[in-house]
């Protein structure tokens, strides 16, 4: 009967023990007061400003390449000569063309100047018919001569006056053609032009070859980029935004940049774009900062992280996160207490109501 007691209380001791190893284990803290942070987390990737894809507006064959990468060039420097023999033959249809208009219209031989002869040849003959219509016209009236020969006076009269008539409305409407052919065929070649220009493929912007995806002999058309440009200088950062966060971005907010080039670095920069159209892919949001602190080299391409910075109280009370529990509860010596939680940054959150700083909380089992 003794010997069961001791074993009794034996067993009362060990399990005492082991609640008292596993309290040990359990993990506390209590409510501090701090400056919190709420930030938002962004993937980086550096690109140069102003960049944008070179793309030929005509199908050919590249001829030349006569910028290579890394090349700083200015805005109307050439790139690229295009071989195809096509547009330069419909330029030199279309200037002939032009050659045969002007001549028509202006030349020595020119349409219009046969028409004038014919009109003042029938303004002559105008001029005498007229001459013996009212000669024969007053004899008539005077009953001298006969009614036939006014008759015939009478008709010549009209029908000079109606060839000149027409002569003149003629001459009016060829050359109101004249001109339009004229000017459709300048317009023609001046397009013309334009399309054999355009095989000359130049700079849009002052800046640096960062890309060149074509070699001589290969096929362009305008599907395909032939090479990047961008700024020489001046870079951006991009940050991809989780759509959960998009609506805590605003334009001039603060964000912390850390790259992986310079990694015991951190960098300023500002929000200064946001676009509206939201990656389906990767269910995020595009958007550009500009620095405020440089690094010393950037590069196309760097990539790091940053957390842009949504808002700042100087003295909250916070707890750690991983002592929360289903988001607004922590444990304490009472069992599960619900709080009012407010500001959240990486690994704290600031408590509104429901504790205070006196409050011993312990970190939930996992």
């Amino acid at each position: 009967m003794k010997k069961n007691k001791q074993l009794f209380i034996l067993n009362i001791f060990i399990i005492v023990l082991l609640f008292s190893c596993e309290n040990n284990k359990t993990q506390t803290t209590t409510p501090v007061y701090e400056k919190l942070t709420e930030s938002v987390y962004s993937s980086v990737t550096i690109q140069p400003d102003s960049l944008y894809a070179v793309f030929s507006s005509v199908t050919g064959i590249i001829d030349k390449v006569i910028v290579e990468e890394g090349d700083v060039v200015k805005e109307g420097d050439e790139l690229f000569l295009i071989t195809n023999n096509t547009p330069v033959l419909n330029t030199e249809n279309a200037r002939l063309a032009l050659q045969i208009a002007q001549e028509n219209y202006n030349g020595k031989n020119a349409v219009l100047e046969d028409m004038k002869n014919e009109i003042e040849i029938a303004k002559l003959k105008l001029v005498n018919d007229s001459i013996n219509y009212l000669r024969q016209k007053n004899l008539w009236q005077q009953n001298i001569g006969a009614k036939a020969e006014y008759d015939a006076a009478k008709l010549n009269f009209e029908a000079s006056k109606n060839t000149y008539s027409t002569l003149q409305n003629k001459y009016k409407r060829t050359k109101n053609e004249l001109k339009q052919q004229v000017e459709q065929a300048k317009n023609n070649y001046q397009a013309s032009l334009i399309l054999t220009k355009d095989f000359t493929i130049k700079s849009n912007i002052n800046g640096k070859v960062y890309a060149i995806n074509k070699k001589p002999g290969e096929i362009v058309s305008s599907q395909q980029p032939i090479a990047t440009m961008g700024s020489l200088s001046n870079f951006i950062a991009e940050l991809l935004i989780d759509e959960v966060d998009i609506a805590k971005i605003e334009i001039n907010q603060l964000v912390i940049i850390k790259l992986d080039a310079y990694p015991n670095q951190v960098f300023k920069a500002i929000i200064d774009k946001i676009y509206p159209q939201k990656n389906e892919r990767t269910q995020t949001f595009k958007i550009d900062a500009k620095f405020v602190d440089f690094p010393p080299k950037l590069y196309p391409g760097l990539s790091g992280e940053a957390n842009i910075i949504i808002n700042e109280k100087e003295k909250v009370l916070v707890i750690p996160k991983n002592y929360l529990i289903n988001n607004n509860f922590v444990k304490t010596k009472k069992g599960l207490v619900e709080i009012t939680t407010g500001l959240e940054s990486i690994d704290k959150v600031e408590v509104i109501s429901g504790i205070d700083e006196h409050t011993v909380i312990y970190q939930p089992e996992l």
